[in-house]
């Protein structure tokens, strides 16, 4: 997938995501709308062939500011604008709502914006702070998704586990009006105390499930195994991968205190996926590492079914 940033802006500390302008404050939306280069309008157009043929049922959504086409959609879509996007989020989360990082990919096809609740937790010792992400398309890939995304203080983990009972992500697909869905996403994804709780209970019980040494290991060896049939540089990929893994669970220091259970793993992978440096880094390494905040990282996901299983 092509997802080069086209702007964005980030406060203070640079995101796991490693991208972004550092600016000082974490800003309101207007200004935030402005420092992510998001200050843009979509329009709709109608589509004509080459030979200026007119095509019933589809529009074109075209930036303003440039001209340029973002998609072909059908008639049925409902363009939600930036500016919109800052406003749901204002109403969802209430009076005084700060914004840690917005951006553009894919010259615009793409945006996004994220920002940090009020509420701090303590999950397990941890300092946990929840942050809301919503991520809009223009060009009819995909509807607008909203979710939660608890982040470990101490290490910029995200601790983005799909519970059983509780969501964190919200969809609404672009043929419906977004502030129409106030109430249904206030009740479905924002209920971020339930999602926190929730999250709590099943760090417990991640604590509970004690591990030795010998299950970690044929955990990680699971993930990048080193087989026979594997070519030497495949088998050389792998054991670099391993042995980075390793030093994230065994030799970490802000997990030395946990304790040998399923949360140190978990949490050793998630630092694992969230910063280690890939066999390869291609250009569009970093933002497809943020989209899968959203989307769910595989490795995060693999890690939480391996102990599941255990327990």
């Amino acid at each position: 997938m092509a997802a080069e940033v086209e702007s964005m802006f980030y406060v203070r500390n640079k995101p796991w995501h490693n991208l972004g302008v550092c600016v000082s404050d974490a800003p309101a939306s207007s200004e935030a709308l402005e420092l992510a280069g998001l200050n843009w309008m979509v329009e709709q157009k109608d589509v004509f062939t080459s030979d200026y043929k007119y095509v019933p049922g589809y529009k074109a959504n075209v930036r303003n500011k440039d001209g340029v086409t973002l998609g072909i959609v059908t008639d049925r879509y409902k363009v939600v604008q930036n500016e919109d996007a800052f406003k749901f989020t204002d109403e969802l989360l209430g009076e005084g709502v700060r914004y840690e990082t917005a951006g553009s990919l894919q010259n615009g096809k793409r945006v996004w914006l994220l920002a940090k609740m009020p509420d701090k937790y303590v999950i397990a010792g941890d300092k946990i702070d929840p942050y809301f992400l919503i991520m809009n398309s223009h060009d009819g890939s995909c509807g607008i998704k909203a979710c939660m995304t608890p982040v470990r203080v101490v290490c910029n983990n995200t601790l983005n586990l799909a519970l059983n009972n509780a969501k964190r992500i919200w969809t609404t697909k672009h043929t419906e009006n977004i502030m129409s869905r106030m109430t249904e996403a206030q009740e479905t994804l924002f209920m971020a105390e339930n999602y926190m709780s929730a999250l709590g209970r099943k760090v417990d019980d991640l604590i509970k499930i004690r591990l030795t040494d010998a299950k970690v290991l044929e955990y990680m060896s699971d993930m990048f195994p080193v087989t026979e049939d594997m070519s030497d540089s495949q088998k050389k990929n792998n054991l670099r991968l391993l042995s980075d893994l390793k030093k994230r669970y065994f030799d970490a220091p802000d997990l030395k205190c946990i304790g040998k259970n399923a949360y140190r793993f978990i949490n050793a992978v998630s630092d694992f996926a969230t910063h280690a440096e890939p066999i390869r880094r291609t250009k569009n390494y970093a933002e497809n590492l943020f989209l899968k905040t959203i989307e769910g990282n595989p490795l995060i996901d693999k890690a939480y079914m391996q102990v599941c299983a255990a327990a």
